[in-house]
Order: structure tokens, then C-alpha cells, then sequence
């Protein structure tokens, strides 16, 4: 059966040694998050996922979600408890604030906590997961009386939300939607279309869900410029905000897939359903892209969290399988061989999964960081800049971290051989899971090209000029450190390549715009190669330091150092590779006409 231990050491040491949350407790939620508040929520929720929920990912995987005759959804056996204890732990507004119920801590720290119960159990962590998108989108754009009316019970988890986007003929796409809004006349709107691949669309662990629906009132505009964004809770509210009659929303099927098998993926039909208009007429875009932005965090943090499950579970078998002998003599000589992970290959697999989930989890609570200073930092500069960051890096983490996901959890099986490829340990779960994390929520491709496309450019390229700002000056305040040399050297080459990258692309891709298009996801590698290095220098100091003031688990900062190390020696190279290849071109990519495909 797979094993996971949340990796609360490695996260505190992120928190307090690296980031440095205490130079924010000025501000507000920071202020509440002591450092004893952030040991007790850690530890809690390194309990919570893995005595109740990791338990139950298995059986979520072989039963599924089953759809009755009425378009009622039962999840699986367990997860309605599992989701219970969420609940009732408060887990859902641990970052919403605390006007509308919520406990108004980081969303750095949520971001932590979430880590651990998503590797724990991804397809049940999904339910709360759009819960909380939809939470963000209501507190950024609805009314005074929608935040009152739904936010308390979604805030409890009493009531989940969903996002419904994508429609059988459109995806990325969202202007040529065919979902329609018609006006009431007493200010609420009827509304009518399907909309597919809807994550927690049905299910039976809520009172309600909150639909948040994009649609095209009646007459408005063709395009993006038309769409607007709608609640259509599944049981209408009574006068006094209560659950009344059933709305016309019913889920039409549930879809078959490869993975997240525990998650209610549903088609959703709206026939005439009773919606309420939020944020502006048309201006839905806008609002859909808090939870879209939210997601893709959320989603960045799925890959993440898979690939430090798979390599747990890859670890611990390493350890145990017996198969040949050490190339440099028995390390076991009391038994018939020598466990695999003295074989320099499965080395390399686990120190490589091991050195990009480690600098990663450092990425994703610094872009979270960056997410809470937006929002929280009492200097209107200081939120620009954070915010400029959070915009850049979201393409970012999602595309790097769930394509990473993804290979590790196939590395990791690899690690059990023939035994990775059946069902006894559970690893192939693990594969179909990550799967879906590089499509949903904009696949990866759409990602590089948002990145490329739109986020370079933006603000005259302010957010990645302050980018290398940052990075530059990193690598030359530390440039007289002997000890940081290995790293600093590295990561200076990465961001010289880097920088190349983008000034190729601004000397060749306005005149030829196919030059962005080929060179998009080797970008977005490469700077995420450079961000995650630029995390891995941070770390290596901070592991320097304390190993020089004598103070902490010495063992612990020495295996960073380690890590650290053979990520600057094999990973970072790879930025060579990636500037090789965007200084192609085009022209090959684009050479051959469709037909001779």
C-alpha cells in the first residue's frame, strides 16, 4: 500500500529560514501567524492528511464516484467523513478573511497545509479546492448582499462551489461559447447550455453547491467582450438564505477518465436555471480569472504535491528491493544483494524528482508570498511589485510544476520496475493523477504561450526586468562567498541564458510571430529552470548559515547543501539546451504543410 508523511521539516524550514515570514507579522494575518500558530497548523494538517485522508486515496482510485437515475452523484466510500473532518477543522477559510467567516491567515500558509492534502488524497481535495476559487471570486466581485447571502456556509463548508467554463465546442477558447443568459425581468436571469469537465460539478459531501457559470446574456457581444459570469446555486435560497426548491441544474453524466477517480467530473446541463448576474454586465472575463488565476495555483501546487507522493513511495521501496550488487563492492554483504538505491541510476531518479520538488515547494510558498504581499503590504509600490510577480510567475509554476509532477510520478514508477506497472503499490495512481494536472485550468501549452505572449510585454516588461533584477542581485551580493560559489556561478549562467532567451524573442517575434509560438514551452522551462535555481541559492545559504551558527539538525541543512548541488551541476545545464532551441526558430516547426503530417 503507498505510504506519505507530510514534509512539515522541509516546509519549516521554507517558512522560517528562507522566507522569513517574520518580517512581515506587520501586516495584517501575518500578525496572527506566530511562529507557534504556524508549527500547530503544519502539524495539524500533516495529521489530517495523513491519518484521515491518504487512507482514503486508494479506494477513491478503485470506486469511483457513481451517478443514480435522478443525476444524483455518490462519492466514494469514506470520502464524505474525510471531508467532514475538513470541514469541521476549518480548513476551508483558513485564508478567507475574516469578515465572512474565515481565519484570515496567509494564503502562503493555507498554500503549506494544502501541499500536504493534496499529495495526500488529490481527487478529495478538489472539492474544497474550487470551493475556495469560487469563495475568491464572490469576495473580489460580488455584491454586499451575494457575499453575505453565499460566503458564510461555502466559508464553513457547509456549501461547495464549482467553476463551469469549458463547453463541448470551446476550451481555451471562452468567446465562442453558446451557453445563453436570458433576463428574468426581476433582476435575476435564465440560464440554459451544458458545460463539461465541471470538477465537483454533483456530489453528496454538501447542503448546496454554487455553480459559478459563464454565459452570454441575450444580445451582448460576440467574443470574450460578451461574456458575463453567473451564481446558479443547485437548490435555490429560501427568504432567510436557506436551502429551498431544486434548480433546473442537473448533472447529465459523469465523465470517464484516467485519473481522479474519487473527483465527481461531471457534463452539467442547465435547462432555464435561476441565476444572479455578478461583478459587471459582461465583464464575467474578469471576474472568472480570480478563480482562474486561484486555480492554476492550485493546480501548480497538484503536480507538485503527486510527485512528492510518488517519491516517498519510490524511496521507501528503493530501500528495500534487493537486486544486484554495488558497481564499487557489496554494501550489503550479509544478503543475497544489495537494495537498489545504491545503483547510481536510481540515484539519479530520486536526487532528480527530490531536487525539483524541494526547490518547487520553495517557488510555490514564494509565488504565494508574493500573492499575500499584493493583497497585504501597507506600501502601494511594494503591492505592484508583488503583484507584477504573482502575474509573471502564476503561467510560471503551473506548466514547470505539473509537467514535473507528471515525469516524476512516471520516474518513480519506473523505480519498481515491473512491480510499479501493476496495481499491488499503487503507482500508477499516482501517473494517471498527475495526468490531468498539465490539462486543466489551461493546458500547459496555453500556459507558455500566456507567458510568452502576454506576460513578458506586460507593464513594458516590468515584471521580468524586476525579475532579474532580483535573481542578478542575488548572485553578485553573494559573489565574494567562496562557499556559495557552486551555486551562485549556476544560477548566474541560468539567468545569463535566460536573458538571452528574452532578448531573442524580442528581436524576432514581433516580426514573426510563429518565433514565439515555437519557442513558448522552452521558455517557460527554461525560466522555470532559473526560478527554481534562484530558490535553491536562497536555500543554500539560508542551510550555510545555520550549519555555521551550530544551530538546528546539521544532518538536515547538509543534505540541502547536497540537493542543492546536484541541482545546480545537472538540472541547471539544461538552460543551454533550452536557449538552443528557442534560438531556432520557427521555420522547421512550421515548414511541413498539414498534409504531410
Amino acid at each position: 500500500m503507498p505510504v506519505f508523511r507530510a514534509p512539515v521539516e522541509d516546509t519549516r524550514f521554507i517558512l522560517n529560514e528562507v522566507l522569513r515570514l517574520d518580517r512581515f507579522s506587520n501586516l495584517n494575518g501575518f500578525a496572527d501567524a506566530s511562529p507557534d500558530v504556524v508549527d500547530a497548523i503544519l502539524d495539524e494538517g500533516a495529521k489530517l492528511s495523513e491519518g484521515v485522508l491518504q487512507p482514503l486515496n486508494r479506494i477513491g482510485d478503485t470506486e469511483g464516484c457513481a451517478r443514480a437515475a435522478d443525476g444524483s452523484v455518490t462519492t466514494p466510500k469514506g470520502f464524505k467523513q474525510g471531508f467532514d473532518q475538513y470541514r469541521q477543522g476549518g480548513w476551508m477559510g483558513l485564508a478567507v478573511p475574516e469578515e465572512f467567516g474565515g481565519q484570515g491567515l496567509p494564503y502562503t500558509l493555507h498554500t503549506a497545509v494544502a501541499e500536504y492534502m493534496s499529495a495526500a488524497n488529490m481527487a478529495l481535495m478538489m472539492y474544497p479546492g474550487l470551493t475556495q476559487g469560487a469563495i475568491a471570486a464572490i469576495v473580489a466581485h460580488g455584491s454586499d448582499e451575494q457575499k453575505q447571502l453565499y460566503l458564510p456556509k461555502m466559508v464553513d463548508g457547509t456549501w461547495t462551489g464549482t467553476m463551469n467554463l469549458t463547453e463541448p465546442h470551446c476550451g481555451t477558447d471562452l468567446g465562442l461559447l453558446r451557453t445563453k443568459a436570458v433576463p428574468s425581468g426581476d433582476g435575476t436571469y435564465r440560464i440554459s447550455g451544458q458545460k463539461i469537465f465541471i470538477s465537483a460539478g454533483e456530489h453528496d459531501m454538501a447542503e448546496n453547491i454554487i455553480h459559478l457559470v459563464i454565459a452570454r446574456i441575450e444580445g451582448a457581444p460576440e467574443g470574450v467582450k460578451g461574456i458575463s459570469l453567473f451564481i446558479v446555486p443547485k437548490f435555490k435560497l429560501t427568504a432567510d438564505g436557506g436551502v429551498g426548491e431544486r434548480n433546473t441544474v442537473s448533472c447529465g453524466s459523469l465523465e470517464e477518465k484516467m485519473g481522479i477517480h474519487g473527483n465527481a467530473t461531471c457534463v452539467m446541463n442547465y435547462d432555464e436555471a435561476e441565476g444572479f448576474l455578478i461583478g459587471a454586465e459582461n465583464g464575467g472575463l474578469k471576474a472568472m480569472f480570480v478563480m482562474m488565476n486561484e486555480a492554476r495555483l492550485g493546480v501548480a501546487l497538484q503536480g507538485l504535491a503527486v510527485g512528492e507522493a510518488a517519491y516517498q513511495n519510490a524511496v521507501s521501496y528503493a530501500r528495500e528491493r534487493i537486486q544486484g550488487r554495488s558497481l564499487s563492492g557489496a554494501k550489503a554483504p550479509d544478503r543475497q544483494a544489495d537494495p537498489i538505491i545504491v545503483h547510481p541510476d536510481i540515484r539519479r531518479t530520486l536526487l532528480t524528482i527530490r531536487a525539483f520538488t524541494e526547490g518547487g515547494r520553495a517557488l510555490q510558498l514564494w509565488t504565494a508570498l508574493q500573492s499575500d504581499l499584493a493583497a497585504r503590504a501597507g506600501d502601494e509600490k511594494e503591492r505592484q511589485a508583488a503583484d507584477d510577480l504573482l502575474g509573471l510567475m502564476t503561467p510560471v509554476v503551473k506548466g514547470v510544476l505539473t509537467d514535473k509532477g507528471f515525469d516524476h510520478a512516471v520516474a518513480a514508477q519506473q523505480v519498481f520496475g515491473g512491480h510499479g506497472y501493476i496495481e499491488e503499490h499503487g503507482m500508477s495512481q499516482f501517473v494517471r493523477d498527475a495526468r490531468i494536472a498539465m490539462i486543466y485550468e489551461g493546458a500547459n501549452g496555453i500556459q507558455a504561450l500566456d507567458l510568452v505572449g502576454r506576460k513578458l510585454a506586460l507593464n513594458s516588461g516590468r515584471a521580468v526586468q524586476a525579475f532579474f533584477k532580483e535573481v542578478g542581485a542575488f548572485c553578485e551580493d553573494n559573489r565574494g562567498d567562496e562557499a556559495l560559489a557552486p551555486f551562485t556561478k549556476a544560477l548566474k549562467k541560468g539567468l545569463n541564458d535566460l536573458q538571452a532567451a528574452t532578448m531573442w524573442l524580442v528581436q524576432n517575434a514581433m516580426q514573426k510571430p510563429d518565433n514565439a509560438g515555437a519557442a513558448s514551452t522552452d521558455y517557460m522551462h527554461l525560466f522555470g529552470l532559473v526560478a527554481i535555481g534562484y530558490m535553491w541559492g536562497q536555500m543554500a545559504k539560508a542551510a550555510q548559515t545555520k550549519i555555521a551558527d551550530g544551530s538546528g539538525d546539521t544532518a538536515f541543512y547538509e543534505t540541502k547543501l547536497v540537493t542543492a548541488r546536484f541541482f545546480m551541476e545537472r538540472a541547471m545545464p539544461e538552460t543551454a539546451t533550452r536557449l538552443a532551441r528557442i534560438s531556432a526558430g520557427a521555420d522547421t516547426l512550421m515548414a511541413l504543410p498539414a498534409e504531410a503530417f
